[in-house]
């Protein structure tokens, strides 16, 4: 069995790199088993099937190891389906922090020629990142300061989060941990990996919540994410598992019966889920998460909050709403981590307190998130919200609501 054909099979792999700019000539022709599952497909990515994948039937197209495969990893893949603008090729793949991974199927939905396209904006590199402003750091949250062992950080005294890979389908240009994903070291672990890991929540009977990231779970082949969900639940102290993934919004048809039939094996278990803007909220992503909902896993969403991106708050309510229709609830509302390069990225804080002031009172409660920041070298989130209590005077506390009244509560005790 060849690495290069039968990867994922290999559960102590990653996937290599892909051949997008090979394949739309005609020179890629590596097939994967179709699935006999069906799995909508709709009209943007049939489009852009048919015009850049001719040869590719969509059985294959809805195979996510084929997309994962075939993912663009270049400027000269790009450039096959996007005229990049200077801002976006003017610069050499070797000097960026985090490389390109797109899987064909979120390219369907950035080919727009607009380089303010907000998806676009998410995943193609730019100029901007190579200008590195004060106060950023490779790794803003100090997690490498708070991992007892490999794999394993452990900052908050009743939880961990174990970073099962470094590798994810798609690469967001504003990521927090770009300084581990897709390096060579920090890819797929493997069982010893995993079992030290185990090993240290084993001991330490004080961890009840274990959140498996990374990178993205959800690239290990489904025998490996069993392997890390039996042996989490194996550990009677460890009451909750949490999942989080970005693959619903980039990978959708990862999304199997057979992952959701493993899956709801082991509850309790939550998913935090990762979705930027309102276009993502395609059908393949709608049945991904109906798929996760029906299986009993409780989502929640964590965005990052973007500027030029989601910053608008008809757009971020737009949102939250569309999450909340296929089960999702808005989690939290992160303020962007300051990695090298992410400036033109990050808003004022004042512009997130601005989005919870435009939902708040109008429109569901369930559509509010949690607006936070991750303090930087490891103070964990830190909630915020706009300015709701006034002030307590003579056993009264004064109170402002959404629309900037003030009221009176009794406080006497």
């Amino acid at each position: 069995m060849s690495k290069s054909s039968h990867v994922q099979e290999d559960l102590d792999e990653p996937p290599p790199s892909g051949d997008a700019v090979g394949l739309i000539n005609g020179l890629a022709k590596t097939a994967t088993t179709p699935s006999t599952e069906t799995f909508p497909v709709s009209n943007l990515a049939e489009a852009f099937r048919s015009n850049y994948f001719p040869t590719v039937s969509t059985e294959k197209w809805n195979d996510w190891k084929w997309q994962v495969r075939n993912s663009f990893t270049s400027f000269e893949a790009l450039e096959q389906v996007i005229s990049l603008t200077d801002d976006e090729k003017g610069f050499k793949e070797q000097s960026l922090n985090l490389p390109i991974r797109i899987t064909p199927y979120y390219a369907a939905l950035i080919v727009s020629q607009n380089q303010l396209q907000p998806l676009r904006k998410t995943m193609v590199p730019t100029l901007d990142e190579l200008l590195v402003s004060p106060g950023e750091e490779s790794d803003p949250l100090g997690e490498e300061h708070d991992s007892p062992v490999p794999l394993i950080v452990h900052r908050y005294p009743d939880r961990v989060l174990f970073l099962a890979t470094g590798f994810c389908s798609a690469f967001c240009r504003y990521c927090t941990r770009s300084h581990m994903v897709s390096k060579k070291d920090k890819m797929h672990a493997g069982t010893p990996q995993i079992d030290r890991a185990l090993a240290y929540i084993r001991q330490h009977t004080e961890i009840r919540d274990v959140i498996i990231s990374g990178g993205d779970p959800l690239t290990l082949s489904d025998e490996r994410i069993e392997y890390l969900l039996s042996g989490l639940r194996a550990i009677e102290h460890v009451e909750m598992i949490r999942l989080g993934t970005k693959v619903p919004a980039v990978l959708p048809m990862r999304i199997t019966k057979k992952l959701t039939d493993m899956l709801k094996k082991y509850h309790p278990l939550f998913m935090s889920l990762h979705f930027t803007h309102p276009d993502e909220l395609t059908p393949e992503t709608r049945e991904a998460c109906i798929r996760l909902a029906d299986a009993g896993i409780p989502l929640g969403s964590q965005t990052v909050l973007l500027k030029g991106v989601n910053d608008e708050g008809d757009v971020y309510r737009k949102l939250t709403h569309e999450l909340l229709k296929v089960r999702v609830k808005p989690y939290y509302l992160y303020q962007c981590d300051p990695i090298p390069g992410s400036a033109h990225f990050r808003t004022s804080v004042d512009k997130g307190l601005e989005i919870i002031k435009h939902l708040r009172g109008f429109t569901s409660g369930y559509a509010i998130p949690h607006y936070v920041i991750d303090a930087p070298g490891g103070g964990g989130k830190i909630p915020l919200l706009p300015e709701y209590f006034v002030a307590k005077e003579n056993n009264q506390v004064i109170l402002r609501n959404y629309e900037g009244k003030l009221y009176n509560y009794p406080d006497y005790v």
